[in-house]
């Protein structure tokens, strides 16, 4: 079989990231979105002495990170059509992985590297009693946060900057410069969404801001520091990490 007899296959995957290790393959669990989607067409396909085709994500969401639309690419040969693709990923795969749509792509098609901007979704319950049904996708800070301080704060993050602060790889030696192109902050009832829209982010960055602008809200630090916190380009100058199970991958964006 020679890569010309292949096509290039674009998937929409959603996924609850509750019991898995993030998306990428790890060393010591097979327990990865990208490892049981590679695992369910390595079958579909019969490939001989273990071999897997390689699912390429658009990101690489963290262990407890949750996705609505991730897209991912992968080369391969079948006489499944779309349809077929999508019916048997989604016949094998465990019930907390779906694939939502299977596409051909055109040859120069790479989710990860022709990715122009992504949207992050991060869900805070700030109701009165217990969100007992949806208690694995939202964080429940101790204390209400006030949403307009919160949305003070998010202009003055908003904007191509130099995110040091707000990145959780310590030994990151690549440009931390991002552009952040809008965070929007409402309340739907009980629930505090934050939605984040950039062209890419750093490691926990989502987090980090969530944490820093929940920090705001509660009344430990002013809008105004957002500021000092971007010049400081020091990790401890920023909030506390939230928890990763309020966040979500929405969308990719592509040309």
């Amino acid at each position: 079989m020679n890569r010309s007899e292949k096509k290039n296959y674009r998937l929409c995957i959603r996924y609850d990231e509750t019991r898995y290790y993030g998306w990428e393959h790890q060393p010591d669990t097979d327990m990865t979105i990208q490892g049981k989607v590679e695992q369910v067409l390595a079958r579909m396909l019969e490939l001989p002495g273990g071999e897997v085709p390689e699912v390429i994500g658009a990101g690489r969401t963290d262990a407890g990170v949750h996705a609505e639309n991730m897209i991912a690419n992968v080369w391969m040969e079948t006489e499944l059509d779309e349809a077929g693709i999508r019916d048997y990923l989604n016949r094998y795969l465990p019930e907390d992985i779906c694939v939502k749509e299977v596409s051909v792509a055109g040859e120069r098609f790479h989710s990860r590297y022709n990715a122009i901007g992504k949207t992050y979704c991060y869900t805070l319950y700030v109701g009165d009693t217990k969100p007992v049904f949806d208690r694995k996708y939202v964080w429940q800070p101790e204390g209400k946060p006030d949403a307009e301080a919160m949305r003070q704060a998010a202009l003055l993050l908003v904007g191509e900057h130099d995110f040091a602060s707000f990145c959780g790889n310590a030994k990151m030696k690549k440009s931390t410069v991002r552009r952040l192109d809008s965070i929007e902050i409402r309340q739907q009832g009980d629930y505090l969404k934050l939605t984040y829209h950039g062209s890419g982010f750093l490691q926990y960055m989502v987090r980090i801001l969530t944490g820093t602008l929940v920090e705001v809200g509660l009344g430990k630090r002013s809008p105004e520091s957002m500021t000092e916190l971007l010049e400081a380009k020091d990790r401890k100058a920023a909030g506390a990490t939230a928890p990763a199970k309020g966040l979500c991958m929405m969308a990719v964006d592509y040309h």
